[in-house]
C-alpha cells in the first residue's frame, strides 16, 4: 500500500509538467498502473485533505483524477443496470447514476437516496392513516405488492400529494428551470425543488412504494405520469395524467394539450422504458450544457451528459455526431459554451502537431515595462468590483478587433494600447481585464475559482504562489508580486494610522 501511494503522488506531481498548457480530460495511465481502486482513491483522497492552503497544484491534478476514476467506475455500473431486462430496471437507480456521473465527487448512494424517499413515504404512510386507518398500503412492505382498487389509489395520491406539497414544501422550479442542480436527484431532495422529470421520477418511486402504479410518459415539453383508470388501459382516455411539477395535480388528456397550448398524437400519451427516461434526463442535461457560460462549469456539464447520452444510447452515434457538427458549428458563431470546447479542442490537437515551448515573458524586458501587475496578485476591478487573482498578462491587447469592438475597449483611456490580464475571477470565470480597470485588492481573499491549482501552488494569505510551470513562463513576476503585495500593505496601514 505503501507502494501504491508514492506511485500514485510521483504520478500526479508529474501531470502539471505535462499537461499545463492543454485541457486534460483523461488519466488512463492512472488506470493501467493496476493499483486497487480503493488504494488510489485513499492515496488521492490524503492529498485532497491535506494542508487547504498548500499544493494547490497537487490537489487541483488530484481532483481531476479522482473525478475521472469514479466517473469510470459508475459509467461500467451504468452499463451494468442498462443489460438488466427492462422490467428490472428502476427509472430511481438510473437517476442515481446520472446523479452520480455528473457529482463523482459528491457523496451519493442510492442507499441514501432510498432512505431520504423511504422517509417521506412514512411520513405519507401517517397521512394516510388518518383517511383511512385500515387502508392496505399501510401494511405494504414490498413495493411490488399494489393496491388494485381505485379509490384506494386516490387516497394514496391525495396523502402523497399533502405529504409533498403542502407539509414538506415541494415544488417545480420554475424561477431556476435550467439549473443543472434540478436534474440531479439528491439534489431535489435536499432543494426540494426540480423539473418535471425529476420530480416525476420522485413522485413515481413513492407512488410504487405506497402500492400505486404510475407509468412515465414522454409529453413534449413537459414530463408526466399517467395512472390507469380503466380495465386495460387500451386508449389515451383510460387514463389520469399526474403532473408532478404542478403538486400532483390531476389532468384528463385533453387538459395535458392546455398545458403545452397545442394539440399532440397519441403516441405522445404511451409509457416509456425507463432507458427512454434517462435518455430525457440526459438530454436535458445536455441542452443545459449548451445554454451555458462558455465556463468551466458548462464545458464540464457538455461533456458528461454526452459521455452518458452515448452510453444510454450507443446504437444513435451517427446521429448524435452529425447533431454535435451541427452544434459546434452554429456555437462557434456564437461563440458560447460549444465553442469553448472547440477552441480547446483544437488548442490541443495543435500543440500536438507542433509542440512548442511556451513563451517567456520577462518584465524587465523593454516592449513590458507598462506593465504594472504580476502573476498571483489578488485584484479587484475598479467597474465591475469583481475580485480576481492573475495569471497572466500581455503587453498590449491581444484579442481579435470583433472582440476588442464588442467589449467596447475603444472607449478605455488607454484603449487596446495598454496592459491587459488574463484573471480567475471569483464567480468561476475567466476574464480579460484592461491595466487601467483593475486594482491591488485592500484586503486580499481567496479566489474560489476551480482552475486555481493549475497555476498556483499556494495561497499565501496575501497573494498565491506561482507554481513551477508559472514561474517558468513569468520568470521574474513573484518578486514583483511581493514587492507589490508590501507596498500596498505599508499604504493600507498609512491610511489606517492617519483615519
Amino acid at each position: 500500500r505503501h507502494r501504491v501511494g508514492i506511485q500514485i503522488r510521483r504520478t500526479v506531481e508529474s501531470i502539471s509538467k505535462r499537461f499545463f498548457t492543454e485541457v486534460v480530460n483523461s488519466f488512463a495511465e492512472i488506470e493501467s498502473l493496476g493499483m486497487p481502486e480503493h488504494f488510489c482513491e485513499d492515496e488521492l483522497l490524503f492529498i485532497l485533505n491535506s494542508d487547504k492552503r498548500k499544493s494547490l497544484t497537487l490537489k487541483y491534478y488530484a481532483k481531476k483524477i479522482l473525478y475521472f476514476l469514479r466517473q469510470q467506475n459508475i459509467l461500467r455500473n451504468l452499463k451494468t443496470f442498462l443489460a438488466q431486462p427492462a422490467e428490472q430496471q428502476s427509472a430511481l437507480e438510473g437517476a442515481v447514476l446520472v446523479d452520480q456521473y455528473c457529482n463523482p465527487l459528491a457523496d451519493v448512494t442510492l442507499e441514501s437516496i432510498s432512505q431520504q424517499i423511504d422517509d417521506v413515504a412514512e411520513k405519507a404512510k401517517k397521512m394516510l392513516r388518518i383517511k383511512n386507518p385500515s387502508h392496505p398500503s399501510l401494511r405494504v412492505t414490498n413495493s411490488d405488492c399494489m393496491t388494485e382498487d381505485f379509490e384506494l389509489q386516490r387516497q394514496v395520491l391525495w396523502a402523497l400529494n399533502a405529504v409533498l406539497y403542502e407539509q414538506l414544501q415541494y415544488k417545480g422550479n420554475e424561477c431556476d428551470y435550467y439549473n443543472p442542480l434540478n436534474s440531479y436527484i439528491h439534489q431535489v431532495l435536499l432543494r426540494r425543488t426540480g423539473i418535471p422529470i425529476s420530480l416525476s421520477i420522485l413522485y413515481m418511486t413513492l407512488t410504487r412504494k405506497l402500492g400505486v402504479q404510475l407509468e412515465p410518459v414522454n409529453f413534449p415539453n413537459h414530463f408526466l405520469l399517467r395512472w390507469c383508470q380503466g380495465p386495460r388501459g387500451e386508449d389515451i382516455y383510460d387514463f389520469v395524467y399526474i403532473d408532478a411539477f404542478g403538486k400532483g395535480k390531476q389532468l384528463t388528456a385533453k387538459e395535458c394539450e392546455y398545458l403545452i397550448g397545442h394539440q399532440v398524437t397519441a403516441d405522445y400519451y404511451s409509457a416509456i422504458s425507463t432507458t427512454e427516461v434517462l435518455l430525457r434526463m440526459v438530454g436535458n442535461l445536455l441542452n443545459i450544457g449548451k445554454r451555458g457560460e462558455g465556463n468551466e462549469k458548462s464545458y464540464q456539464l457538455l461533456r458528461d451528459s454526452l459521455d452518458l447520452y452515448l452510453t444510454i444510447n450507443p446504437d444513435n452515434v451517427q446521429y448524435l455526431l452529425l447533431q454535435a457538427f451541427f452544434i459546434i458549428i452554429l456555437d462557434l458563431i456564437l461563440n458560447n459554451s460549444v465553442g469553448y470546447l472547440v477552441q480547446h479542442t483544437l488548442e490541443h490537437i495543435q500543440h500536438k502537431k507542433h509542440p512548442v515551448t511556451p513563451e517567456v515573458k520577462r518584465r524587465s524586458a523593454p516592449e513590458h515595462l507598462e506593465v504594472q501587475y504580476s502573476v498571483g496578485l489578488i485584484m479587484k476591478h475598479k467597474r465591475s468590483g469583481y475580485n480576481c487573482v492573475i495569471y497572466g498578462w500581455d503587453p498590449k491587447c491581444t484579442m481579435s478587433q470583433e472582440w476588442i469592438n464588442t467589449m467596447r475597449v475603444h472607449q478605455l483611456s488607454s484603449g487596446a494600447n495598454q496592459p491587459f490580464y488574463n484573471v480567475l475571477v471569483q464567480d468561476g470565470t475567466c476574464r480579460y481585464a484592461a491595466q487601467e480597470n483593475l486594482e491591488p485588492h485592500s484586503a486580499p481573499l481567496e479566489i474560489g475559482h476551480p482552475e486555481v491549482g493549475r497555476y498556483f501552488s499556494e495561497f499565501a494569505e496575501t497573494h498565491y504562489v506561482a507554481n513551477e510551470e508559472l514561474q517558468t513562463r513569468y520568470p521574474e513576476d513573484m518578486r514583483e508580486t511581493l514587492g507589490t503585495v508590501q507596498e500596498t500593505e505599508k499604504k493600507n496601514n498609512y491610511d489606517r494610522f492617519n483615519s
